[in-house]
């Protein structure tokens, strides 16, 4: 059995064919295919966080307008770049969010991707400390993010507050019990997936890796996978580890299918360069005849590896499109492979 959802990147431009042409668009239809997949039976609605794009930004009034309409499926990221995150105010409006949901937030985070401009966090007010890089900086931050979801008192009170405070070190309100077990890391590497769980966080992988043995993708990711398992049994954590792993999977059922995505199962794994020095490799789309996706994803060694499942989507196709494209996943695919 798996888990499965959808992951949007919430791209908009002002192009006749897209359904998604303002920020404002994006954003309500955001919404209404979270809606419309829990009731289609998905398990999760997870969106991409890019700074400087015309793409999804801000999670937190998303996912809170998301939790406030639904009353099951799982909301999350994947994933918030924390080198532009304050820990603390994201600690606020990250408890928020998870309370409007009744509990349902998935959070993913991770040090920083490739960006739109140079140094962005730098505009945002963030610079690392002497000795360190972005990629320090963004995992210190994430560390102490961690800490504060613990809703342990750290602040001194102030002696004459304009309300009554409790006894003791103060918080951070509101306090969202449990959110702290439900944060996923992103890793790009097989050391960072051994970072997170000793850190006793969840694992995102994504459609791309840092290449770091030449095999083929999904065999990499299988074996970061099985790395980090292996690294949280060793960490001694009560709960059970859990991954996701992102794939373009599109069941060509009919011919808008085969139009939009006809050429994109023919692809095979790909290799490029990510910030200038570090070679990355980048999973294939999956396109085809259900049968044949059955057959094809059944080799998948990293999927089998997975307890969860998410679907890149074309967000702007438009939300009915969109929840044909992940229907044809439920009722054609995922019972052969034993998802559902």
């Amino acid at each position: 059995m798996k888990n499965i959802g959808f992951l949007s990147f919430g791209h908009w431009a002002d192009h006749p064919s897209y359904q998604a042409r303002t920020a404002s668009d994006t954003l309500l239809q955001s919404i209404d295919l979270a809606v419309a997949a829990e009731e289609i039976g998905m398990d999760g609605a997870y969106f991409r966080v890019h700074h400087f794009a015309r793409q999804l930004a801000s999670p937190f009034p998303l996912l809170s307008a998301i939790g406030a309409k639904t009353s099951k499926i799982e909301i999350g990221t994947g994933v918030i770049d924390m080198r532009y995150e304050n820990p603390l105010y994201m600690v606020e409006d990250a408890s928020a969010a998870d309370l409007i949901s009744g509990g349902r937030l998935q959070l993913g985070i991770s040090r920083g991707s490739p960006e739109q401009v140079i140094d962005g966090w730098h505009y945002f007010g963030y610079e690392p400390d002497e000795g360190e890089t972005d990629a320090d900086m963004g995992r210190k931050k994430a560390l102490k993010f961690l800490d504060m979801l613990k809703g342990e008192g750290f602040a001194q009170p102030n002696p004459n507050p304009m309300f009554p405070n409790p006894p003791g070190l103060l918080r951070l309100e509101p306090h969202s019990e449990g959110l702290r077990e439900r944060i996923w890391w992103g890793a790009a590497s097989n050391a960072t997936a051994v970072w997170a769980a000793e850190n006793g966080m969840y694992l995102q992988s994504s459609t791309l890796k840092f290449d770091e043995s030449g095999k083929p993708f999904h065999i990499q990711q299988a074996e970061q996978i099985r790395l980090y398992k292996e690294a949280w049994e060793k960490a001694g954590h009560k709960r059970k580890p859990r991954v996701s792993v992102s794939r373009s999977i599109f069941a060509l059922v009919n011919d808008q299918d085969r139009y939009y995505f006809g050429q994109q199962g023919k692809a095979s794994d790909s290799f490029g360069y990510i910030e200038s020095d570090k070679r990355a490799i980048f999973g294939k789309s999956y396109a085809a005849e259900p049968d044949r996706l059955i057959e094809e994803l059944a080799q998948d060694e990293a999927i089998q590896e997975a307890d969860t499942i998410l679907l890149t989507i074309p967000n702007t196709l438009g939300v009915d499109y969109n929840v044909h494209v992940l229907s044809a996943i439920l009722e054609h695919v995922a019972p052969g492979l034993g998802w559902r």
